[in-house]
């Protein structure tokens, strides 16, 4: 069989035989190795389209990210598989799984369209871009809440946790990446040192907050809009880290803040607040949340960076250069926010004019 054929295979064998595979396109792919098609079948009772994720040849049964590959034995399902069906479980909006055949790298999922929240919210007002970005709230602080109270040490996502040691890895992901391999780079060891030595301060900080449920991805162009409602996609990569996180990666991703601008992004955070004290029944300690949300923004944006040029250099995607000034530019402002982190301006700004 060739790779049509293959996947009409496989539509057949879940829809009924007589199925018929009228066209199947390619999708725009993000950052990952997977590739996605849109199915447009023709059989009574089925849906009008499906969508075909394939994974790379050789690697049907990937761990997780490069950097997240900590499980104790190797996980014998693909975390995909593993993570829908925890969330599917606890009532977190995930698209429906019509079959999977793990050997040949291949998984139907519901068509939810073509609209991320990103989409969704071009040219609204901004009390209408609120609304969805709350909407978008609500649905993380079920995956946050719920899930980790309905904690399941066969779930990936409980096996492994953002600690010091990843978030070291992420952030000399960005000094590699995003300083001393950026094309022309040259950068002091000295300077380098300062770097990680803050840097360490930080990860240990965020290692000692209390960690939650996360997505890890939780952002803009992973949360598509179907039937007026937010679902989650990409979330394989799923695990345990604070819970500003998810929160600093849904406003500050990308190309977020063209929108969500500052006093937005602080209404926001507060809806988060409000929404989590009333659900769990207790007091937040609100200054030490922002803080600690603050770090977490700035410690992925930095990563953000690093790995954008990475996408650049090694993998051969030059699309995601284009985030990275307005990257640097939010990372200028959060790290002028915090007192103690200003000292990274200045040796950053040596390499990226939006630091200046």
């Amino acid at each position: 069989m060739d790779h049509r054929e293959v996947i009409a295979d496989k539509i057949g064998a879940v829809f009924g035989a007589n199925t018929a595979v009228s066209s199947l396109v390619p999708l725009a792919g993000d950052a990952s190795s997977r590739r996605y098609w849109r199915a447009v079948i023709e059989a009574s009772g089925a849906p009008k389209s499906v969508i075909v994720m394939e994974l790379p040849a050789g690697s049907a049964l990937p761990l997780s990210s490069e950097e997240l590959a900590v499980f104790k034995q190797a996980p014998t399902e693909l975390p995909f598989l593993n993570l829908h069906r925890f969330l599917s479980g606890i009532g977190v909006r995930v698209p429906k799984l019509y079959g999977h055949w793990q050997n040949d790298g291949i998984l139907l999922l519901e068509d939810l369209g073509d609209t991320a929240l990103w989409d969704r919210i071009q040219g609204l007002p901004d009390d209408e871009i609120l609304t969805w970005y709350q909407k978008a709230i609500d649905e993380l602080l079920l995956l946050q809440i719920r899930g980790t109270k309905a904690r399941d040490d066969a779930c990936v996502a409980f096996q492994q946790r953002f600690d010091y040691r990843l978030y070291m890895w992420e952030f000399d992901h960005f000094i590699e990446y995003g300083l001393e391999k950026r094309p022309g780079a040259y950068v002091a060891g000295t300077k380098i040192e300062t770097l990680r030595r803050i840097f360490s301060d930080i990860a240990h900080r965020l290692d000692r907050y209390p960690s939650c449920l996360n997505h890890r991805d939780y952002h803009s162009w992973n949360l598509m809009i179907h039937h007026e409602g937010v679902v989650l996609i990409d979330f394989q990569d799923a695990l345990l880290a604070p819970p500003q996180y998810d929160l600093a990666s849904l406003l500050n991703d990308r190309i977020t803040d063209s929108v969500i601008r500052p006093h937005m992004e602080d209404q926001l955070v507060s809806y988060y607040l409000r929404q989590r004290a009333d659900i769990e029944k207790r007091a937040i300690d609100a200054d030490d949340f922002r803080e600690t949300y603050l770090l977490s923004a700035i410690q992925r944006d930095l990563k953000v960076v690093g790995r954008f040029y990475y996408l650049d250099l090694v993998k051969g995607k030059p699309a995601y250069r284009k985030f990275i000034p307005p990257t640097v530019r939010r990372l200028k402002r959060n790290l002028a926010r915090v007192p103690q982190l200003e000292p990274i301006i200045p040796l950053l700004a040596e390499h990226y004019e939006e630091m200046r």
